[in-house]
């Protein structure tokens, strides 16, 4: 996105425990910290972004909002909405697409007590989501999503006296929806249809039993026997019979067998933290690197239906739909997840992309006359186009962002944006089965491209591809020159890996060599990069100008030193430590190119002061799409595989102490090392693939002896080798 909005700084503190972390001395790390809230959430978080503790398992969402004498849950899915390609405002913005709201829960007191303004306080711990609220000296509700099935549990305490309390389910007044209800016994549901002028009809149910307590009408909770809520959802996606389904998953949970499902739920966030671990000696930065992979779990596993730019809502209108935004946002909560083998929570990325391909098809040859698949901005799941417009202001405002009534902003990029995520998971892990799922999407992203560049003066030069959301009919834009940089050398690496025998393979390495340079300019006396050869060349309030370096990967520390220097004046003349829409690319791309490791350590440490307990920042409606750039740049700080050599510790500053297990580096390789300081060890390589290993060395220089089935090998000397390995074989390197 191009538009920067302002929200209020709510002012909502944040605590985190400073305990430290052993992460060789323990068979199971578990993350100590704790998020905690001194104010209550906003009476109703807002729909663009919450700062509200996020409990979710990947598909079942909730949130939470507090106003005196109630408080409310926000209840989501991953698969939940209007799925129809078409985009309101307005007056239309209910007969638009986008997610929806599954329900609203209340928990109402009604005791004198709680009825007045009393203190409020919530604390979420970051390692399982669990979430206590404290409202006045007498309430405590303990909450949390299960992470095994679609469940949320909630317990309510009265403390020092008996609390008068009921429970309700609601919905958004919302005209295009069919809304059910009812009660049996102790066990009140509510069904939510959007069936009427859609693409694709969807359903939710929910149920809530109350078991200890005859009815979720007015109770009396009594002190010392708490109140236990068992909610029950799912959507048609998943149970045809939604309502039937919910109930029955009701049907056996009662008080003894509550804290098995506990159990199983902790269970699965251990194995979740299990999956790679980071140790700095500083308590702050691994707060929220933890916090950012918390998030990713959380709302993350829906194989089909990823979460939208903001992950959580509160209502049915949430900014741009909630749509999968192509032009970074969506791509970049995504982008930490596999070097920290968070494997799980990056595969759902690329369903609605591929589901895209037949409409991307039919753009390509309407818009663009070419082959291949032409994306707009905004798309939705299963094929559905969230920003389409259907006689509606954008159309008429803004005709040249919208041709054919997809909403392009004159941008021919998306398609190979949106490859970045899935070439990464296949570079990371060399699968041979989704090196096949992914492959026809690659190929026609790149016939897009030989069809659409113009071969002029013995160079390939892009036309009419603005850089910026509408920023006019640019020659070059710089990210889209890394882009297509990025897209032919995927291709001729997935073809060679997969042994096919691509006829176009000459033409992609001709388009390699001869494709027009970064175009450049000088500011302030030094020489950086221009945004575009023609067009815009500098914009004030957006990274763009260096996301051809991050996250399109062309420029590494073994490119050209001169082309490295440009790179670094870039990052210097940019400066967008604090950048509301890309600080997910450009601290990355302040790594990529060796800039001074200080400086990026200290913006880092500036970046969390700006951030609610959750993570969010402030003042930022982007939802998550900034969720892990802690965990994004720590990683790579720690453990750089871009190109397929693997670097440890490129950019670290001196003095921090650090330790790692089982980053993911490019060529399958899990990575472990060490580094007190300034000497590192404990440096291990596991392949999966057995693919050869080229790494830096660790020392710079001198003799390494390569250690294999804990048995001396191979002495090595200089400055980067190559050594062969098997699938499944653990390697050692020490300093001779």
């Amino acid at each position: 996105m191009n538009r920067i909005v302002r929200l209020k700084n709510l002012g909502i503190a944040c605590v985190c425990s400073l305990l430290p972390i052993q992460l060789f001395s323990q068979s199971i790390f578990i993350p100590p910290y704790k998020n905690t809230w001194t104010k209550p959430p906003r009476e109703i978080p807002s729909r663009t972004s919450t700062d509200a503790p996020l409990m979710g398992n990947g598909d079942l969402l909730a949130t939470l909002g507090y106003q005196t004498g109630k408080l409310r849950y926000y209840i989501s899915k991953t698969d939940f909405g209007r799925w129809v390609s078409r985009y309101g405002h307005g007056e239309q913005e209910f007969n638009t697409a986008g997610s929806r709201l599954v329900a609203h829960l209340d928990i109402n007191f009604h005791s004198a007590e709680e009825k007045e303004s009393t203190p409020f306080s919530a604390s979420q711990e970051i390692w399982n989501g669990q979430t206590v609220v404290k409202i006045g000296d007498n309430i405590s509700v303990t909450s949390w999503v299960c992470a095994t099935q679609n469940l949320i549990f909630i317990k309510v305490n009265a403390l020092e006296r008996n609390a008068k309390v009921s429970v309700s389910l609601g919905a958004p007044e919302n005209k295009m929806a069919k809304l059910s209800a009812g009660q049996l016994k102790n066990v009140t549901w509510q069904t939510r249809f959007f069936e009427e002028e859609v693409d694709i009809p969807a359903a939710a149910a929910i149920a809530v039993k109350t078991i200890n307590y005859d009815t979720p009408a007015e109770m009396l909770v009594e002190k010392g026997r708490p109140l236990l809520l068992a909610i029950a959802v799912e959507s048609n996606f998943s149970q045809k019979n939604t309502l039937e389904y919910v109930c029955n998953s009701l049907s056996g949970i009662n008080a003894h067998n509550v804290p098995r499902f506990l159990e199983l739920h902790n269970a699965w966030w251990k194995q979740y933290w299990q999956k790679s671990s980071v140790w700095l000696n500083d308590s702050l930065m691994m707060k929220s690197y933890y916090q950012g992979l918390y998030t990713m779990g959380a709302c993350s596993r829906n194989v089909n239906f990823p979460p939208g730019i903001f992950g959580w809502i509160s209502d049915d209108t949430p900014a741009w739909n909630n749509d999968y935004h192509l032009n970074y946002n969506f791509e970049a909560p995504f982008y930490a997840l596999y070097t920290a083998n968070r494997l799980e929570q990056a595969l759902p990325y690329d369903a609605p992309i591929l589901a895209f391909m037949p409409r991307g098809k039919w753009y390509a040859e309407q818009v663009t006359h070419t082959r291949g698949i032409l994306y707009p901005v905004g798309i939705g799941p299963m094929g559905t186009e969230v920003t389409r417009q259907v006689d509606t202001f954008y159309s008429h405002l803004h005709p040249t962002g919208i041709e054919k009534g997809g909403m392009f902003w004159q941008q021919r990029s998306n398609a190979a944006y949106a490859l970045l995520n899935m070439g990464q998971y296949w570079y990371s892990t060399y699968d041979t089965a989704y090196a096949k799922k992914i492959y026809p999407y690659a190929k026609a992203v790149a016939e897009f491209w030989e069809d659409y560049l113009r071969s002029e003066e013995g160079r390939y030069v892009i036309y009419n591809d603005a850089i910026h959301e509408g920023s006019g009919n640019d020659i070059n834009p710089i990210l889209s020159l890394g882009l297509v940089r990025y897209v032919f050398n995927l291709m001729i690496d997935l073809s060679n890996d997969m042994h096919i025998q691509e006829t176009d393979a000459g033409k992609w390495k001709n388009i390699l060599s001869h494709i027009s340079p970064f175009p450049t300019q000088t500011r302030n006396g030094r020489v950086v990069f221009r945004y575009t050869e023609k067009g815009l060349d500098w914009y004030p309030g957006n990274g763009l100008g260096a996301q051809h370096i991050y996250p399109a990967n062309a420029i590494t520390l073994d490119s050209d030193t001169a082309l490295l220097s440009v790179s670094r004046n870039t990052i210097e003349e940019m400066s967008r430590w604090k950048d509301y829409n890309t600080s997910s690319s450009f601290f990355m791309a302040a790594i990529r190119v060796g800039y001074n490791a200080d400086t990026i350590y200290n913006k880092l440490h500036a970046f969390i002061a700006n951030t609610r307990p959750n993570g969010f920042i402030n003042n930022n409606v982007h939802g998550i799409e900034n969720a892990c750039v802690v965990a994004n740049a720590i990683d790579e700080m720690l453990c750089m595989s871009v190109g397929n050599v693997i670097r440890l510790f490129p950019v670290l500053p001196t003095g921090i102490d650090a330790s790692f297990s089982k980053l993911r580096a490019n060529g399958a390789f899990l990575v472990s090392a060490k580094i007190k300081s300034g000497n590192i060890s404990d440096v291990e390589f596991m392949s999966e693939k057995g693919r050869s290993l080229t790494f830096d060395n660790p020392w710079k220089k001198g003799k390494i002896r390569v250690i294999r089935a804990g048995k001396p090998a191979e002495q090595l000397t200089g400055a980067r080798f190559t050594v062969s390995t098997e699938k499944g074989e653990r390697i050692r390197i020490v300093r001779e």
